[in-house]
């Protein structure tokens, strides 16, 4: 078995784009109107919009049972977010992007940097993006 991505199903599927093009800084490597790949080495975060089945019945072609706990990406993509999957992003300089996430002034619930110990030291801070997905950025940072 091997690891191929983690995709969210948005409901603004361009502004979810252009908020993952910011935050990641890297451009969108592959593209079209249903679905949205960052590939980062092989560790890909994917972009499905949950729009397009509904707004595009007669492009989607499907075989097998439907069930609609999976398929329907409309309902899916309007549901309130749970909070219980993390995205968490490694940086080398904590301090310098936290200030380029703020400056994008995109990140919603935007944290200060914060430490917690409990086997090793760990400083984080964590935003939302468009959807209430949360998303937690560590890395190397010398507190004064």
């Amino acid at each position: 078995m091997r690891y191929t991505s983690i995709y969210l199903i948005v409901k603004d599927f361009s502004k979810s784009l252009d908020f993952y093009e910011k935050i990641l800084d890297m451009k969108v490597s592959v593209l079209n109107e249903r679905f949205a790949i960052f590939d980062n080495n092989g560790l890909n975060i994917c972009l499905m919009n949950g729009l397009f089945d509904v707004n595009y019945p007669e492009r989607v072609k499907t075989k097998g049972e439907y069930y609609p706990e999976y398929d329907d990406t409309h309902k899916i993509a309007e549901k309130e977010n749970s909070k219980k999957v993390f995205i968490n992003i490694g940086v080398h300089d904590l301090q310098k992007e936290y200030l380029r996430i703020k400056e994008l002034d995109i990140a919603g619930n935007l944290t200060p940097i914060r430490y917690i110990e409990v086997y090793s030291p760990y400083y984080y801070f964590t935003f939302e993006d468009p959807d209430g997905n949360p998303i937690e950025i560590t890395g190397k940072y010398f507190d004064n």
